[in-house]
């Protein structure tokens, strides 16, 4: 089976994928991110325990292996700043991008940019002719990524598929990029 690299070195910042020594840092990270992401992301509702940080990363790696998620931490100037996944959520040939930061990373084009290597990552993968970024409608800040990026808004679902954050309005809105006909 095809995987991407484990590292995609961009200009601002590097994308290497999860590793288990990563744990402490990972953890501090979300941790004090978490009043940022609670609004949006429903595994961030509660504390963050050091032990959902080891399943994450024990996750991560299975789903690297079985070829089902590929997720690469963050890092600018060595210190891990978010989060950039692809996920196989979406059905045959298709991959979902999703994406954090810590609130002192946002605002920088990071997530643009790591979004835009996985765009690249994503259709260099056999079989996949899709990708796609799905987010809450009240979300805004998530769905300017989709349109710098080219995307094109295929679809408006409620009840949203996870269960709702804080702040969501339960509305996912789903942006939807083609392979591009010369590859």
């Amino acid at each position: 089976m095809a995987h991407p690299p484990e590292l995609i070195t961009l200009e601002s910042a590097v994308l290497r994928r999860w590793r288990g020594d990563d744990l402490a840092e990972m953890h501090r990270v979300v941790t004090e991110a978490l009043p940022h992401l609670r609004p949006w992301m429903p595994w961030a509702a509660g504390d963050y325990s050091l032990d959902t940080a080891v399943e994450f990363l024990d996750r991560c790696d299975r789903n690297w292996h079985t070829g089902s998620a590929y997720a690469y931490a963050i890092i600018v100037d060595g210190a891990i700043v978010g989060c950039v996944a692809m996920e196989r959520r979406i059905g045959s040939g298709g991959l979902e991008i999703g994406y954090w930061l810590h609130p002192d990373y946002t605002g920088l084009g990071l997530a643009t940019a790591s979004t835009a290597a996985l765009v690249d990552e994503a259709f260099a993968l056999p079989g996949i002719d899709r990708v796609e970024i799905w987010h809450d409608a009240a979300n805004t800040a998530s769905g300017r990524i989709p349109q710098r990026l080219g995307f094109t808004c295929v679809d408006q679902r409620s009840p949203s598929r996870d269960p709702r954050a804080g702040s969501e309005e339960g509305i996912d809105v789903i942006w939807r990029l083609t392979r591009p006909a010369q590859r």
